[in-house]
């Protein structure tokens, strides 16, 4: 997760997708098609490890609340949840397995970007995250500036934990973990004072059964983050279609429910589902 203003050039590029089809196009790529390989199919790229969003259970299912909205938009498109594949995308391959066509499109805390939107097309957004803090509940952290001599964590190679030194508590001291499993495990244990990444994510963990009722979201919103569904470049027909299913997911209240499912245990405090194409920067 990175501190980044999306400007208005992603904004464009969002309008265009959804006027495209408005003015005709003979996409040869059906989005009912499924993967590449075909079979009546469809290929979903999700994350297997943030609790919350995208998990593979032991049991071989998956949970979260980017899983319940790509099998929302996948019914839309005609497929039926056990003609589902969920593939495992990780953030630094995700265009590359979209431009490969190894998925169809890929819902995985997939903040939208203007040099993400010259690789591919972005349908949605369909959650406003925010960078922030998750702490125990007891602590007496109410803002980043408290921040000042306690211990920050994050995974290695994320700018979240940088960010906060840099610009808001130049005397945390910074504490780097492979992954935010071990961060929180880190917070269980008073070895950190906080752990930052987008709330989204932070309340995901903390929704999990061993760690309810241990931790809190210091509400913060230190950033916006747009999650968008990541569709192969200028492929608007299914672009379209995709947005007009997380439109209807909206409206019929499926959207909330998922939220609510996933996230509530934690006490995330979510925005209003977005306009598709409004981009908060």
């Amino acid at each position: 997760m990175k501190l980044r203003k999306v400007t208005a050039a992603t904004a464009a590029v969002l309008a265009l997708a959804l006027s495209a089809t408005a003015c005709g196009s003979d996409d040869s790529d059906d989005a009912d098609s499924g993967s590449s390989s075909g079979g009546g199919t469809i290929k979903v790229g999700i994350k297997y490890d943030q609790p919350g969003l995208g998990l593979k259970e032991p049991d071989g299912s998956f949970s979260g609340f980017d899983v319940d909205v790509a099998t929302y938009v996948a019914k839309e498109l005609g497929y039926a949840p056990d003609k589902i594949e969920f593939v495992e995308t990780k953030s630094a391959d995700r265009e590359n397995a979209i431009a490969r066509g190894d998925v169809k499109f890929i819902a995985a805390t997939y903040s939208i970007n203007d040099e993400r939107a010259e690789k591919v097309n972005f349908a949605g957004p369909y959650l406003l995250a925010h960078q922030d803090l998750l702490i125990k509940s007891d602590s007496d952290i109410t803002k980043g500036t408290d921040l000042n001599g306690k211990k920050l964590c994050s995974v290695t190679g994320s700018t979240s934990a940088q960010n906060v030194k840099d610009e808001i508590a130049p005397e945390a001291q910074l504490k780097q973990q492979a992954g935010y499993s071990e961060c929180i495990a880190a917070l269980q244990s008073g070895a950190v004072d906080a752990v930052t990444t987008d709330d989204s994510i932070l309340a995901g963990f903390a929704s999990q059964d061993k760690y309810k009722g241990q931790f809190k979201l210091a509400g913060l919103k230190l950033s916006n983050e747009n999650y968008g569904i990541g569709v192969k470049k200028d492929d608007t027909a299914t672009t379209d279609k995709i947005n007009a299913a997380l439109t209807k997911m909206v409206s019929d209240g499926s959207w909330q429910k998922a939220v609510d499912a996933n996230f509530g245990p934690a006490g995330y405090k979510n925005e209003p589902a977005p306009k598709i194409g409004d981009i908060v920067s």
